[in-house]
């Protein structure tokens, strides 16, 4: 178990979403397996606005939110500034085809981008860091 932040017996749980209306599931889903099997609780609300996420962010109490990203980084910053108006500062990771100039500007934001062909081992361990897990 990964456990939640604090010496919280119960798992730490983070929120996954797509931001984008296309059909590429297959990135969101595996990261929703991996980090389940590290022992996070995964909450998945698949394609959702920057409304739908902050609040479901609020509402699941979560400590990190993890966006699966269509292309377009302006969806994603807004979705940032909505996650802080309403969840918090809940710490955000972002994966998905993101160009470089896009990926600089959400690590400029503090977003941990992982383009396609991340490793699980990378996702995991900032997974872990963000929500102030050990690393094991």
């Amino acid at each position: 178990m990964t456990a939640a932040p604090g010496g919280s017996s119960r798992p730490a749980r983070v929120l996954l979403a797509k931001t984008s209306l296309d059909g590429h599931w297959r990135g969101v889903m595996v990261v929703a397996r991996i980090l389940r099997d590290v022992g996070f609780e995964v909450v998945n609300v698949g394609m959702a606005t920057a409304d739908q996420i902050a609040a479901a962010a609020r509402d699941e109490d979560v400590q990190l939110v993890g966006l699966n990203v269509g292309g377009r980084v302006e969806v994603v910053e807004r979705v940032l500034d909505r996650v802080r108006e309403v969840a918090g500062d809940v710490p955000v990771f972002a994966g998905g085809t993101v160009p470089p100039w896009a990926a600089k500007r959400l690590a400029e934001r503090g977003v941990d981008v992982f383009p396609p062909g991340s490793s699980n081992e990378d996702i995991i361990a900032t997974a872990r860091r963000l929500v102030g897990a050990p690393s094991t």
